[in-house]
């Protein structure tokens, strides 16, 4: 099958969920116009290292895999399971890389790990804290099973970043529905590496005021370390029930920790106001997984373009019905049979 690679919001979600799910369905794909939508089409390091470690866990045949690329046909063999190693040699999204590897990796028969180097904690992606205490939380409820160690963590510009995963085989997933949020505090996470303690706790206190003004209890552990290629801080914020909501913040230069930790704080508390059990990242992530399992039913914060664009492609691999209730950048059910 042939996909145009600008659909919907025509990033790197159209290429991970494509390559994901061929190497789960055996259906050959040739991907166009590739992020034809960046300011930088084509693919980048962390693209290229995305479609590298699923062709490498499927035995697929590739044309068309260099950066800049706009075109790529991907034709999958036999997955198989063992031990993966992925370098993206700059400070690449680690997490983006697994979105695509973690769709057919629980499928291949045995343990699957992937050890791989990028970028732990970056802007516009989910951070190791997220998929630690977020995705793959939400996706053990539909039978999903993974344990992950961070070696080291890494940030733009440097990367560097470690992070190991197991993956377990498993045979189908459990469809679910994640219809309503229950919880009665809020955890997190505020790190500083290569920076001196006080940003971390800085961070995590100016957080901390604002979920309790909300009305919430709230406790935030503190990670500080030097064990980095460079320097970083970031603060991760979710709702402590079995379906957790998140709100994340990433520090960068010049910008106070308070004012990271703010940012954290009013992302979750948006993400709360919807009155949903998804928040809107995971709203995105967990649509593949939904069409494996099929007959699931969840609610999203936010209806965004992401999640659109994974239906759009994933219904291209896997034949479901599906209905969305809900506006564009509003709340919105989803329902996959």
């Amino acid at each position: 099958m042939e996909i145009d690679g600008s659909r919907g919001e025509g990033g790197g979600a159209v290429l991970r969920i494509a390559t994901g799910l061929s190497a789960l369905t055996s259906k050959p794909v040739k991907i166009y116009n590739i992020r034809s939508k960046r300011p930088k089409p084509g693919l980048m390091p962390q693209h290229l290292n995305s479609v590298k470690a699923v062709a490498e866990l499927s035995d697929a045949n590739l044309s068309g895999l260099k950066i800049g690329s706009t075109e790529l046909s991907f034709q999958p063999g036999k997955l198989k399971p063992g031990n993966y190693d992925i370098d993206i040699k700059t400070a690449g999204s680690i997490s983006l890389i697994l979105q695509a590897f973690m769709i057919p990796a629980a499928f291949t028969g045995g343990p699957v790990k992937i050890t791989i180097k990028g970028g732990t904690d970056l802007r516009w992606s989910p951070s190791i804290d997220y998929l630690q205490n977020i995705t793959l939380p939400i996706l053990n409820t539909m039978g999903y099973k993974a344990d992950t160690q961070v070696l080291r963590r890494g940030h733009y510009p440097k990367g560097g970043g470690i992070l190991e995963v197991t993956i377990y085989p498993i045979s189908s997933l459990k469809p679910v529905n994640i219809i309503e949020s229950n919880f009665n505090a809020v955890k997190g996470i505020s790190h500083a590496v290569n920076l001196p303690e006080h940003v971390a706790i800085r961070q995590a206190r100016s957080a901390e005021v604002m979920i309790k003004n909300a009305g919430y209890d709230i406790n935030v552990d503190i990670e500080h370390d030097d064990n980095s290629f460079g320097s970083g801080s970031g603060i991760l914020l979710w709702t402590d029930g079995t379906i957790p909501l998140g709100g994340s913040s990433i520090g960068e230069r010049g910008k106070k920790a308070e004012v990271v930790g703010l940012d954290a704080a009013k992302d979750l508390l948006e993400q709360i106001s919807g009155n949903s059990a998804l928040d809107s990242h995971m709203g995105d992530q967990i649509i593949p997984y939904l069409f494996i399992a099929g007959n699931s039913s969840i609610t999203t914060s936010k209806l965004t373009q992401h999640t659109l664009t994974n239906i759009d492609v994933a219904s291209q691999f896997i034949n479901r019905d599906v209905q969305v209730d809900g506006k564009l950048g509003k709340p919105a059910l989803i329902t996959v049979k």
